[in-house]
């Protein structure tokens, strides 16, 4: 019996070793043909905003598959894969190469600038000199006025907490985020949190939770809440322009929740979906959203957040010195400070 039992154990093992082979896939090749393949469907499977633009991917994939082969270098991969994502017209979606980085722009570049900062730091700012980590703030005529260009670095809650003691006797406050394309939205839920009177709907966050193009969880809500060391809640506007973008797009939309709060200014850039990242096969990364964003009364933001009022930079004003968007927001808030007397 031992004999045969070793016998048995010599045959199948190889039986055992040649099944393994068979079950454990073997990794594709580091081809173009494969990293295009691989970079296609994980798009397919994950991207956010396909049928929101009515994108047919599948279409997208039949121009370009033609134009890859396995003798064509990394350059050429690289141009025809980022002309592929161009198609998406995102700003959120990227391919990275090293320091490489492919880009969509559209969301502001066929737009007006709107914002100036050497005027802006020139006939403003300097009036009178404030600088607080991120922010640069100027008293105008008893408006209070907050710069914010960017969210790249974490904020100190007590910078904002500062500048909102400080402008306590303020009858209004200006936020401006005109070219601030977004970083950290912990920033701008902190600066949101200083003007909320309660806790209220901030926003709707919709996930992807399967392959299918229109596979999301049911919209998830986003609540802003008063928190730091005093509120301001006095007539507050918020400057924006094209280039007000992703977590600074967030910003706008979550401040347009609390009562008394205006948008001036153009349309954001939008960008209202959470980027996640993903390796290929040859090491590259790429870049895209998996959620969507909607308002409260469910207008995804994807597109951008039009203003209250719409206001562009006037050629005549900025020879004179003036930020035409600035002058509005002042000329609407002493307004508002009349009406209420």
């Amino acid at each position: 019996m031992r004999i045969i039992f070793a016998i048995s154990i010599t045959i199948l093992i190889p039986l055992f070793m040649a099944c393994e082979k068979l079950m454990i896939e073997k990794d594709p090749d580091n081809s173009p043909e494969n990293n295009f393949e691989l970079l296609w469907n994980i798009i397919d499977r994950n991207y956010s905003f396909f049928e929101y633009k009515n994108i047919n991917w599948d279409s997208i994939k039949h121009i370009y598959q033609p134009k890859i082969n396995d003798s064509m270098t990394n350059r050429q991969l690289f141009d025809v894969m980022s002309d592929m994502l161009f198609e998406l017209r995102d700003g959120h979606v990227n391919l990275y190469w090293g320091t490489e980085r492919s880009k969509n722009w559209d969301w502001y570049s066929d737009y007006p600038a709107n914002f100036n900062y050497n005027l802006l730091e020139a006939n403003y700012i300097n009036k009178e000199t404030g600088s607080i980590g991120p922010f640069q703030t100027a008293s105008l005529d008893s408006i209070g006025y907050i710069y914010c260009g960017t969210f790249a670095e974490r904020i100190r809650e007590s910078e904002i907490d500062i500048i909102i003691d400080n402008f306590q006797d303020m009858k209004g406050i200006i936020i401006d985020v005109r070219n601030n394309t977004g970083g950290y939205s912990v920033n701008g839920t902190i600066i949101a949190s200083r003007f909320a009177d309660s806790m209220r709907l901030a926003s709707y966050t919709l996930y992807k939770t399967g392959p299918g193009h229109g596979d999301f969880s049911q919209p998830q809500p986003n609540y802003i809440s008063p928190e730091g060391e005093k509120q301001f809640l006095k007539p507050v506007v918020v400057l924006t322009n094209r280039r007000t973008f992703s977590a600074a797009n967030d910003f706008v939309l979550t401040m347009t929740s609390l009562p008394g709060v205006k948008v001036i200014g153009d349309k954001t850039g939008g960008g209202g979906g959470t980027p996640y990242d993903y390796e290929l096969l040859n090491g590259w990364r790429c870049r895209f959203p998996r959620t969507q964003t909607l308002s409260p009364d469910k207008f995804n933001v994807e597109k951008g957040i039009p203003p209250f009022i719409h206001v562009n930079m006037n050629v005549q004003d900025e020879i004179r010195g003036m930020d035409t968007i600035i002058e509005r927001a002042i000329n609407y808030l002493k307004r508002s400070f009349s009406e209420s007397v």
